[in-house]
Order: C-alpha cells, then sequence, then structure tokens
C-alpha cells in the first residue's frame, strides 16, 4: 500500500508539472497597440525627412536613426504592461517572440550591409520590408494573429519596393513601418480592451 501512495504523489507531482509548463508555453506576449504608434510615428516622420528635397540624399541615414528610435520605443512600451504582470524578458513567451522576431532583423541588417557594400541601394527598403515583414510572421507565434497579418503586407509592400522606382521608396518605407504600425497599433489596442471587456 505504501509503494502504491509514492507511486500515486509521484505521478501527481508529474501531471502538476506538465500542467505548469502547458500554461507556460501557451501563455501569449500582449503586445501593446501604443507601442505601433509609437514605431509608426516614427516612421512617418522619417519618411517625411527623407522624402524633402533638401534631405533626400541622406535617406538611408535617417531611416537608420529611425529604426534604432522606433525600436527602442517599441521595446520599452512592449515590456513595460508586461513587467506589471511579471512576465519578464526571460519569460517563455517574450523569449520565444524575441527568438522569432530577432534573426530576420539580423538578417536584413547583414543583407543592408551587402547591399551598400555592392552599391545596390535601391535593394535596401524592399529588404527591409520583406525582412520585418517574415519576422512579424514568425512572431506571430508568440503574440496574435494580427502581428501575422501586419507582417503579410509587410511582405507584399516589399514586392512592390522591389520593382517599383527609387523615389517612390521611402514613401512605400512610411507606408510599412509608419502608416502600418499606426492602423495595427489602434487594431491590436481595441482587440486587448475587448478582451478585457
Amino acid at each position: 500500500m505504501a509503494t502504491n501512495t509514492v507511486h500515486i504523489d509521484s505521478h501527481a507531482a508529474s501531471t502538476l508539472r506538465y500542467i505548469r509548463a502547458s500554461m507556460e508555453a501557451a501563455a501569449s506576449l500582449a503586445v501593446p497597440g501604443s507601442a505601433g504608434h509609437a514605431m509608426g510615428a516614427v516612421g512617418i516622420l522619417a519618411a517625411i525627412l527623407a522624402s524633402s528635397s533638401s534631405l533626400s540624399a541622406h535617406w538611408l541615414a535617417i531611416w537608420l536613426t529611425g529604426a534604432v528610435v522606433a525600436g527602442s520605443a517599441g521595446t520599452v512600451l512592449m515590456f513595460r504592461p508586461a513587467s506589471l504582470r511579471a512576465l519578464t524578458a526571460t519569460s517563455n513567451p517574450a523569449r520565444k517572440f524575441a527568438l522569432c522576431l530577432f534573426p530576420a532583423l539580423c538578417g536584413g541588417a547583414v543583407m543592408t550591409v551587402v547591399l551598400w557594400a555592392n552599391g545596390l541601394l535601391t535593394a535596401v527598403p524592399g529588404t527591409w520590408l520583406l525582412f520585418y515583414g517574415c519576422g512579424l510572421i514568425a512572431a506571430s507565434v508568440a503574440t496574435t494573429a494580427l502581428i501575422a497579418l501586419m507582417g503579410a503586407l509587410f511582405v507584399a509592400l516589399s514586392l512592390i519596393a522591389f520593382v517599383a522606382p527609387a523615389a517612390t521608396h521611402s514613401f512605400l518605407l512610411g507606408l510599412g513601418f509608419g502608416a502600418l504600425h499606426v492602423v495595427f497599433g489602434f487594431l491590436i489596442g481595441r482587440s486587448s480592451h475587448g478582451n478585457k471587456g
């Protein structure tokens, strides 16, 4: 009888560990709409600056600066509400999000250097949109389906950018990194408010 009791206790502990692991794996990272709004505002500003006749020659520097500012703002805003729920940057959903998104961002950075070194700057906007879109699609595993849809739209914009005239590139980048972030920031914010209700 004692042996059977030990076996049952051991089985119960294993079951509890399995349930806890399943709940952690099922948890998703909440992406606040404010992150999309902030990143989108930076994208729109970068598009305006890069399209102006006096600054158009510096479009690459403008967009690289905008990427750093937008990425920093988005990261801070994304993890602020998560920290209130004790969801740390090393938790399963946050780690999954980073592991899905960062390889695509790193790939885009490497390709930017390669294209710049070979004098193929006209391919940079399409490359950015493509890699970012693929990263968002992958990162949607840890977030929501809305992120996957936004990623798909970035990929669609990248295909247009690859064949569009260079004069339209800042507009297309602004449409993606600016307008899409703002629109989906609104949709994600509305969706999360609806889930609370």
